[in-house]
Parts: structure tokens; C-alpha cells; sequence
């Protein structure tokens, strides 16, 4: 079984109740969870009116949704502390009775630091190591026991390790380019490893690295969920395709060759291509935020046609 989840940019420019119009609809329309990403900076365009922040966002949603997954695509180890981090999402977990998933990365967008003050190291990949361990740390040990942590960029001393997510294991998503140190990661800390935005032809052989990072680690690599991220651009036409394409100012080719775009046959036909490739889960990236029909078509037209 496939899952489908709708993934929005809202650092691109969105307000809460956009966001919460698009939550609702996932929810509705029967999709498996709402993502976004966790930026503070729009990568084109002025980004009225705005970003908004990924947790506190969450945070509204698991008060205002009741089914769907909630969580990041993904969010930043220069943002916050882990420790902080890890009570953000256990909180957000417990108000959504268990809805909360962590997406987390090293970061890339140094234009979004210069712009808020955010310090924004040259390597990163280390503090993504150190924060994985803690937040996971911290979230499995067990009630009434503490939590120490002594690395080269962080010290935990006598954590009481609360408060605690709603359910445990928590999913904890690792993903990233990278053809061995993200692997390897995502095979000790990871409950998914997403490939994002990966071109198509690659999808299968991402997957194999992690499979064989589980398997040098001794952990069965049917334990992970396969994961991958493609941008949603589908019409009930060519001309209902090329004006979507035109809304989020993409090139109708350009789609064709790295989404799951073009026709609803088309759209089926690339998203079955995927799932052979070995992905369980899909992550739709939805940059027209009010455009609420595209949602319904593809829940209405693509999603029964899945191989699933």
C-alpha cells in the first residue's frame, strides 16, 4: 500500500489559514498526511506575505485535524537545539494524539540565516548526527530515568528526557543526496529515508544504497519506509496542465521530466513507475496553495488507479 501525502512550500508565501484550507482538504479528500517544509526565506519571487513557522504551524493543525499524519520535509539542525526540538514535536505529538513526524537535515539555504540572524555553520553534517541521537535519545528513555549526552557539538547532563511523544517510536525521517553518509544515518537513526526531488531514473538505486547501509548495520532493511518527494502538477487535459503549469511558473517539459505532471494518465502512469521502483510512500509537492481542485482531481482520478 502507497501512501500519498500532499507537501506544501510556505515559505514561498502563505498565511496560516491557507495552510489550514489545504490541511483540511488533505484530510477530506483522503491523503495520508500534511508536510511542509521548514524555511524562513522564499526561494523566488518576495514571498509575500510571509513565511510561517513549521512547528507552531503543526501545532495549530493537530488541534484543527483529526486523522492525517503531520510533520517537516524537513526541518533544519540550525534552527533549534535538539533538546528544544525534541520537546516541540513531542508536544505537537501529544496534542495530535500521535499524528507528529520529525523530518530532519543538515540544512542548505544560506541566504534564509544571512536574512534572520540564524548561524550557519560551514559543516553541518555532524551536528545532524548529534541531533538524530538525541532526539530519538531523549524520546526512548524510559520513564523515570535520564537522558546524558556528551558529543563534540552538544552536552545533555541529567535530562529528565520529558516530555514524551504520544506514541514511540515516534517516526523520524532521514533524507538527503549523499550516497553513503545519509544511508548510513537513516540505517541508525531513521524510521524513513525519503529521496527528494530525485530524478526519476535514479529513485530505485537511492533506495538500494539504503538497503544496503541497513544491512552493513545489522538492521533488516525492510524495517525502514521508502520515501520519495516530486513536485504535483496534474490536469484533467493538456490545457488544464499547462495552465497549472503556468500558476507556479514551471515549464510544462520540465514537469513532465522530474514530477508526477502532465495528464491524469500520465500522472498514474509516472507515479506507478516510482512504486515499483520500490516506494511505499510519496510525498506530492503542492505550490499552488489555493488551488484546492487539484487536490480533488487527484484523489478522485489518480489515487484509485494506483498499483497499491
Amino acid at each position: 500500500m502507497t501512501d500519498l501525502r500532499i507537501f506544501t512550500e510556505p515559505q514561498q508565501g502563505a498565511t496560516y489559514d491557507q495552510l489550514l484550507a489545504v490541511a483540511k482538504a488533505t484530510e477530506e479528500l483522503g491523503f495520508d498526511a500534511f508536510f511542509r517544509s521548514d524555511h524562513y526565506l522564499a526561494m523566488s519571487g518576495d514571498g509575500g506575505p510571509g513565511p510561517t513557522d513549521a512547528w507552531t504551524t503543526l501545532a495549530g493543525l493537530a488541534r484543527e485535524t483529526s486523522r492525517i499524519a503531520l510533520g517537516t520535509l524537513v526541518s533544519s539542525v540550525t534552527y533549534r537545539h535538539p533538546g528544544i526540538l525534541a520537546i516541540q514535536v513531542a508536544q505537537v505529538d501529544q496534542m495530535s494524539g500521535g499524528r507528529a513526524e520529525l523530518g530532519l537535515g543538515s540544512g542548505w539555504f544560506r541566504r534564509e540565516h544571512e536574512a534572520y540572524g540564524i548561524p550557519f555553520p560551514e559543516k553541518r553534517f555532524g551536528l545532524l548526527e548529534e541531533q538524530l541521537a538525541i532526539v530519538t535519545g531523549l524520546w526512548s528513555t524510559p520513564a523515570g530515568e535520564t537522558f546524558d549526552f556528551s558529543g563534540e557539538h552538544y552536552t545533555l547532563t541529567d535530562s529528565p528526557a520529558l516530555p514524551k511523544p504520544a506514541r514511540s517510536p515516534l517516526p523520524v525521517i532521514v533524507g538527503g543526496n549523499g550516497p553513503r553518509r545519509t544511508p548510513a544515518l537513516a540505517a541508525r537513526f531513521a524510521t524513513e529515508y525519503n529521496a527528494a526531488f530525485p530524478e526519476l531514473a535514479d529513485v530505485a538505486a537511492r533506495f538500494a544504497a539504503v538497503r544496503e547501509a541497513c544491512e552493513a548495520a545489522g538492521r533488516p532493511a525492510d524495517d525502514l519506509t521508502y520515501s520519495t518527494a516530486l513536485v504535483l502538477c496534474v490536469g484533467k487535459d493538456e490545457a488544464e496542465f499547462r495552465r497549472r503549469a503556468e500558476a507556479i511558473g514551471r515549464e510544462p517539459a520540465e514537469l513532465r521530466e522530474h514530477g508526477i505532471a502532465g495528464t491524469v494518465d500520465e500522472a498514474v502512469a509516472t507515479l506507478n513507475r516510482v512504486v515499483a521502483d520500490g516506494a511505499d510512500r510519496v510525498y506530492l509537492q503542492t505550490l499552488d496553495l489555493d488551488d484546492l481542485d487539484h487536490l480533488e482531481l487527484v484523489a478522485r482520478e489518480v489515487a484509485p488507479q494506483l498499483d497499491r
